[in-house]
């Protein structure tokens, strides 16, 4: 079936309310098309602007009403998980050159997850995110609902790449090829991570963060129509900046910044260079 005939059987399930049997085997075909990279539940557009695909969203949140709760446990007298029936863990074999290390990670149909990915335990990938080839998720990283991260990319350990699923036409969070993404970094809120940036450890950004470029002495802002977006190269560190009202400043109050503190050169390639021997 092609991708714009699954996508008017969608759009009328969910304006019928459509349930059962016909509405589960709608969402099977989206979670394999999803999963294959036939569809994705963002693009990118000519210009180069990152849109949400709203047909492929609603679909998955039709899995959700779809689905039934069901047991998922593996070893019932351990570890215990419920879950809607339409989303389980997905199942991957040797074929699909995903590197899933032992230690407790999973995966959500629904994911595609490109051959040469390294998972390594804990993480989470959810439903909708789409994993370019050759990039590293580090110990409990996730990637949530919708995400979008490219190739060749480095999340760090505990790094969170925020999952937007509702409203269905809110703005994804993008991470493009090349990019290092440093421990216990949060990226939310439909930002937009440039190729080849550097976020370093710590540094979190979500659409109302604003971030100082100290190189070409500009500051970037999100607005509830335009989402952040972090320039190709761009190194980003945690900074600070004092607080503007009297008292704030009398107690020497300041507000956490994520601040551009160069732009990515060889030493930054050297020193951020991926461990390719792991993989």
């Amino acid at each position: 079936m092609s991708d714009g005939s699954l996508q008017d059987r969608i759009e009328r399930a969910a304006a019928s309310g459509l349930r059962g049997k016909d509405c589960e085997s709608i969402v099977e075909e989206l979670l394999v098309a999803l999963e294959s990279g036939q569809v994705r539940s963002a693009e990118r557009t000519e210009s180069g602007e990152w849109r949400a695909v709203p047909w492929v969203k609603r679909g998955i949140l039709l899995g959700f009403q779809a689905g039934t709760l069901t047991d998922m446990s593996t070893d019932k007298s351990v570890f215990r998980f419920f879950d809607k029936h339409t989303y389980p863990p997905r199942a991957f074999t040797i074929h699909d050159g995903v590197r899933v290390v032992p230690g407790g990670s999973a995966i959500r149909r629904g994911a595609y997850v490109a051959p040469g990915v390294v998972c390594m335990p804990p993480m989470y990938i959810n439903v909708g995110a789409h994993v370019g080839t050759g990039t590293m998720v580090d110990s409990h990283a996730l990637v949530g609902s919708c995400a979008q991260v490219g190739e060749r990319v480095h999340l760090s350990a505990a790094a969170q790449i925020g999952g937007v699923l509702e409203p269905v036409n809110a703005s994804p969070v993008v991470v493009e090829d090349d990019v290092i993404v440093g421990g216990n970094c949060g990226i939310y809120e439909g930002t937009v991570v440039r190729t080849g940036a550097v976020i370093g450890a710590g540094v979190v950004l979500t659409r109302g963060t604003p971030v100082f470029d100290l190189v070409n002495e500009k500051v970037y802002r999100g607005s509830p129509d335009n989402p952040l977006e972090i320039p190709s190269n761009a190194v980003v560190v945690p900074g600070a900046r004092k607080v503007s009202s009297e008292w704030g400043m009398s107690e020497g109050l300041s507000l956490q910044t994520p601040v551009i503190v160069k732009y990515r050169d060889d030493k930054t390639d050297s020193a951020t260079a991926l461990e390719g021997w792991l993989r």
